[in-house]
């Protein structure tokens, strides 16, 4: 996500960059760019302007034109607004009540229905809470089949009303339920239309009356760029949502409903999709969203997914081992595990500073793992914990089981040697980082 605009931002302030003398009219030519840049992103043209204007304000404000590094400290200005421009900071999701009510609104294949059920798995597995799903999009065909399929997937009760055509009754019927049965959440899917239109304003706003909802939440394709901004427009009249869910930044998006949408409705961005698996679903962070934009990475979103999946006794048992030189293939494919579950490997790779633009045109499969994991799944017990314990007709008895060559295997023989040998040096200097305990 971002990549055309990333790259664009960078050659703008490559124009401040240099030998020659900065001066006003380089500043004026470095946002020109920045603006057109935000204008091929699909960003509204009225924020483009407005962006543009107050960071020529700052920057003569700060002094570019004198400071020793007028391009570094222009980056941190636009930095700064673009942070600004998204909200600031991450605004959390109102679960007030008992249940809490969210209901769910947007046009038709904005992903509504695939959010509630991301949304659900992430009170759940996150939260601790007990949410509820509800299906009231009585129209389109099989959405209440999708939805009691996710339920499923994600072991969520699903609520629904065989034969009831009536979204109102069902939605009350399921807030009925779901306090009788001691759910913490109800999440209230509803039908959305290819087109804004009447009828589905009145079904939605008469869904809202009957429930009141803590949180209404207006779910947006991010990839329908403007659109985007003039449906929440609309919709926000009618509903005075509470936040915006932005779906699909993974997909090919130019970013401009993530950096317009806040300034013309005032209303937050809570949450990101940015993949199909129901775990692919983010707080939405300004500052950080700012940081990727600018090539920055996102150290911190890496860090806390890394949290997620290794908890301290983990930590604390492979450091033990690393520095009793005693790391073996079990916990090394234990690792890999671990790492897989935090997600796509080239997103990943992308947070980490200066590794966005490097993997720009490579290609890095889901599956980056699944020779070695194939080499390690070859090998004996007793090979797989004693490594050193490879000899030649070990390593061709290996290869031959997994598809691969003696080749593949010395080399894996070999990064793990290494690997093993700068953990433990790593672990003796400053010993194994610590990890929160997941809940």
């Amino acid at each position: 996500m971002f990549e055309s605009l990333s790259d664009r931002l960078e050659r703008s302030f490559k124009i401040l960059k240099g030998e020659g003398r900065i001066s006003e009219i380089n500043v004026a030519e470095t946002l020109k760019d920045v603006r057109k840049a935000l204008l091929d992103a699909d960003v509204n043209y009225k924020v483009a302007k407005t962006f543009t204007d107050t960071v020529k304000e700052k920057a003569i404000g700060q002094n570019v034109l004198t400071a020793l590094k007028p391009q570094q400290l222009m980056v941190k200005i636009v930095h700064d607004e673009l942070s600004r421009l998204m909200g600031g900071s991450s605004v959390d999701i109102n679960l007030k009540g008992s249940p809490a009510v969210i209901l769910m609104s947007g046009l038709q294949g904005s992903g509504k229905t695939t959010f509630s059920g991301k949304l659900a798995n992430l009170l759940k597995t996150k939260r601790a809470k007990r949410p509820l799903l509800v299906a009231c999009d009585v129209y389109r065909p099989a959405a209440i089949e999708q939805l009691k399929v996710l339920g499923e997937q994600l072991q969520i009760p699903v609520f629904s009303e065989e034969g009831n055509t009536n979204p109102v009754k069902i939605a009350e019927a399921a807030v009925r339920h779901a306090r009788n049965s001691g759910f913490d959440v109800v999440i209230v899917d509803t039908a959305g239309r290819l087109a804004i239109d009447e009828q589905m304003m009145n079904e939605i706003s008469s869904i809202k009356k009957a429930i009141s909802p803590q949180e209404i939440l207006f779910v947006v394709d991010a990839m329908t760029g403007q659109d985007a901004v003039n449906t929440a427009k609309e919709f926000n009249e009618r509903l005075n949502f509470d936040g915006v869910v932005l779906t699909k930044l993974d997909g090919d998006t130019r970013g401009g409903a993530a950096l317009s949408i806040r300034s013309v409705v005032e209303k937050p961005i809570k949450f990101v999709g940015t993949g199909e698996k129901m775990d692919a679903l983010d707080v939405f962070h300004p500052e950080r969203m700012a940081d990727r934009i600018l090539g920055m990475g996102d150290i911190v979103s890496l860090v806390e997914k890394a949290q997620e999946q290794f908890d301290e006794e983990e930590a604390r048992r492979i450091s033990k081992k690393i520095a009793k030189n005693q790391f073996d293939f079990d916990d090394f494919m234990s690792q890999i595990q671990q790492i897989k579950k935090m997600g796509n490997i080239k997103d990943l790779a992308s947070m980490i500073p200066g590794m966005s633009k490097a993997l720009k045109d490579v290609e890095i499969d889901d599956d980056a793992f699944k020779g070695i994991e194939a080499i390690i799944q070859s090998m004996t017990p007793y090979e797989r914990a004693n490594p050193s314990s490879m000899n030649g007709s070990r390593k061709n008895r290996i290869a031959n089981g997994s598809g691969t060559t003696v080749v593949e295997v010395n080399r894996l023989l070999k990064q793990f040697d290494q690997m093993s040998k700068m953990m433990r040096q790593a672990t003796m200097k400053k010993g194994m980082p610590k990890f929160k305990r997941r809940r």
